[in-house]
């Protein structure tokens, strides 16, 4: 049976002849992922997958060795191929900058539409072509920024760190917005008795509050990624 490794990166296929068959592996990877979209990966099995394709699990094992070789599949699918550049960012005055909020972004979308995800992304494994994909455009993005290789690894790293951190803390809220304002009113519900205990984070809670404000809150993503690539830009400029 073939690996994670070897169904990742395929040889090229060979042209059969004869019926088509009811199943075939990008159906069955689609709807793997969107059982785990609906029910978690916990819930995942052969058998619930095969329910929900109307076949016999035995039927499965003919396109995927078990449920490793599956996860491996569904990852690389659920997180496609990174976004392109963009006219207007190639023409910016920081290009690396313009690409990565919006390759960051992404990131964070893909992993908070596809949660189980962070659970398929730690420790060693095989990383399929869509994955590679986008830490070559994050390192193509510094490239000729006077960052060595390994920095400009890390930094794609980095990045990446805070979305996942992002996606952990949100869970299933709609956005970091929905989990701001109720971890807001939680607070407030203890500083109304015991705010002269904790007088910075009444301060903070209370300069939050405030109406011109507005536009700052909420904002962790974008606060982020932005406070991260503004030490990119030190580290790049003082190699000038």
């Amino acid at each position: 049976m073939p690996t994670s490794f070897e169904l990742l990166w395929p040889a090229p296929a060979r042209p059969k002849r004869g019926p088509k068959p009811s199943l075939t592996l990008e159906g069955i990877v689609s709807e793997a992922i969107a059982l785990a979209d609906a029910e978690g990966l916990g819930n995942l099995s052969m058998q619930r997958l095969a329910e929900r394709l109307g076949c016999a699990k035995m039927a499965l094992y003919r396109y995927v060795p078990g449920k490793a070789e599956l996860t491996a599949l569904m990852l690389d699918t659920a997180f496609g191929t990174p976004p392109e550049t963009t006219a207007a960012q190639a023409n910016s005055a920081e290009p690396w900058r313009a690409y990565l909020r919006v390759w960051a972004e992404t990131i964070f979308d893909r992993y908070h539409a596809h949660p189980w995800g962070l659970e398929l992304t730690t420790g060693t494994r095989p990383m399929g072509p869509n994955e590679m994909s986008w830490l070559e455009t994050g390192l193509a993005a510094l490239d000729g920024s006077g960052l060595t290789a390994a920095e400009r690894f890390d930094a794609t790293v980095l990045l990446i760190g805070h979305t996942r951190s992002l996606v952990q803390v949100i869970g299933g809220a709609a956005s970091d917005a929905d989990v701001e304002a109720e971890l807001a009113t939680q607070l407030n519900v203890v500083l109304l008795e015991h705010g002269d205990r904790f007088p910075h984070v009444a301060a903070a809670m209370a300069e939050q509050a405030a109406p011109e404000a507005a536009a700052e809150r909420n904002n962790a993503l974008h606060f982020g990624i932005d406070r991260i690539l503004d030490g990119l830009g030190a580290l790049i400029n003082s190699r000038r």
